[in-house]
């Protein structure tokens, strides 16, 4: 029998302790923006790697210098790198800063760098699979160049689509966009596997051309060791004891649409409506213009805070009421985006307000665990929020269906497992990217676009 919040294949058999391979192997991980946990950005890869090395197999992330990130180096750099043992396996840090506050065009420049600094790393060493994890989309750089010269076979994962996202917002040019495009084409077909965040996005994979039959779906997953019930409980100086806490934890940029917030606020105080507090945690380049504009409009119920190290948001969330889900009014965010702030959310067991459609709509409404309103309406998150802030019996019993859904279908460490034996049999796939006889059977096979299994997924959701 399946363990509950297992993956199965389609025969409904676990996927758990099979297809672990025969030889320990030596992975090499490119990701730009890896992280800690000590770091206050998202540690997805961080999981994944450690899962990979409790496995027997030798891995190396390649990473850059991620504003918020916290690599677990300390030290000099040396020609412009610097490594070491970071847990459980090897990290190579290049000196290339890149963030969220940073403009397009440096922060492209700063991808281009990495791109070129990392392609050296696949090229020289006896590698027996790569893992690119993107954004940025021009991680594939060095997974590529090593697969045509060297026949490597790597694993692309889609954790935001490039160039659909950037398309959809108006962010850069045609140009530019055409160039992804091409990139985003070559990664996908050239892939031994694609593993995706979402439904939405292994749809993207097929359309840039990858064989539906290696395009898996890995979404996020819920920290179960870090946030929860198990953290210690803190809340800002600026909070009072009566009014609940209302927590956005991410980026402040355009594509999150935070005015929207500040909207709910100025609403719920022209209705003299004082138990609610929101608190804006992170960092970005809207971030100023919307800390200038709280000032001004005298928003005393908006409370800014930096990004915050991992255990310390949990503590946070812990000592908070409700998380709030908010990215700008846009349609592609519905079935493109995964957050890991919503995941943060259902493992601490904090009820959801939500203005995003789709996916995330999906997932709040089994419990139901949260609440999703329109995605322009500031009205309607406002009274959404002051709802709850009246109802602790409410907010108890979709927080605790929350948490049992993160417990039951989320647990990064079953969704690990799945990550791992998808790697394990791309380190199989000859120079084609395809799997060689015998190899193990996709995990979510598809035949054409649109995917039925994707769609049957997002159905279940």
């Amino acid at each position: 029998m399946t363990p509950p919040g297992a993956w199965a294949d389609e025969g409904g058999r676990p996927w758990i302790g099979r297809g672990r391979a025969e030889r320990p192997l030596r992975i090499l991980y490119l990701h730009q923006h890896f992280s800690t946990p000590a770091g206050a950005t998202a540690t997805r890869s961080f999981a994944m790697a450690r899962a990979l090395a409790a496995r027997g197999h030798a891995v190396t992330v390649a990473c850059g210098r991620y504003a918020g990130a916290e690599t677990g180096l300390a030290g000099p750099f040396r020609r412009g790198r610097r490594e070491g043992q970071v847990a459980s396996f090897r990290v190579t840090e290049f000196a290339i800063s890149a963030g969220n506050a940073q403009g397009t065009a440096a922060r492209c420049l700063s991808y281009l760098r990495y791109a070129a600094r990392a392609t050296p790393l696949a090229l020289r060493e006896g590698w027996d699979v790569a893992i690119a994890s993107s954004t940025p989309l021009s991680v594939a750089l060095p997974a590529l160049a090593a697969a045509w010269r060297r026949g490597l076979p790597f694993v692309f994962e889609i954790r935001d689509p490039w160039p659909e996202l950037p398309r959809a917002m108006g962010i850069g040019a045609p140009p530019l966009w055409w160039a992804m495009d091409r990139l985003a084409d070559a990664a996908c077909r050239r892939a031994a596997a694609v593993i995706a965040l979402s439904e939405g996005m292994a749809e993207t994979a097929v359309a840039h051309g990858a064989d539906p039959a290696r395009v898996h779906v890995v979404p996020n997953g819920c920290d179960l060791d870090l946030f929860g019930p198990q953290a210690a409980a803190w809340r800002p100086e600026q909070a009072r004891s009566s009014e609940a806490l209302a927590v956005y934890a991410g980026a402040h940029g355009r594509a999150n649409g935070l005015d929207l917030l500040l909207d709910a606020a100025a609403w719920l105080l022209a209705r003299e409506e004082r138990r609610v507090r929101l608190v804006l945690v992170g960092e970005g380049a809207e971030k100023p213009r919307l800390m200038a504009r709280a000032a001004a409009e005298r928003l005393e119920n908006v409370t800014f805070l930096d990004p915050l190290p991992k255990p310390l948001l949990a503590g946070l969330l812990a000592g908070s009421q409700i998380g709030v889900q908010c990215l700008a009014d846009q349609p592609a965010f519905a079935e493109w985006t995964a957050p890991n702030k919503l995941m943060d959310y259902l493992a601490t067991g904090l009820p959801v307000v939500a203005n995003l459609p789709g996916r995330a709509a999906r997932l709040l409404a089994e419990g139901p665990c949260g609440i999703v309103v329109p995605p322009a309406e500031a009205a309607a998150l406002g009274a959404a929020l002051a709802a709850l802030a009246a109802d602790p019996a409410r907010r108890a019993a979709l927080g605790a269906a929350g948490r049992a859904q993160a417990v039951r279908r989320w647990d990064r460490r079953l969704l690990a497992v799945r990550f791992c034996e998808i790697v394990e049999r791309a380190a199989e796939a000859d120079h084609g990217g395809r799997q060689t006889a015998g190899s193990a059977t996709p995990l979510r096979k598809r035949d054409s676009a649109p995917v039925p299994a994707i769609a049957a997924e997002r159905k279940r959701l």
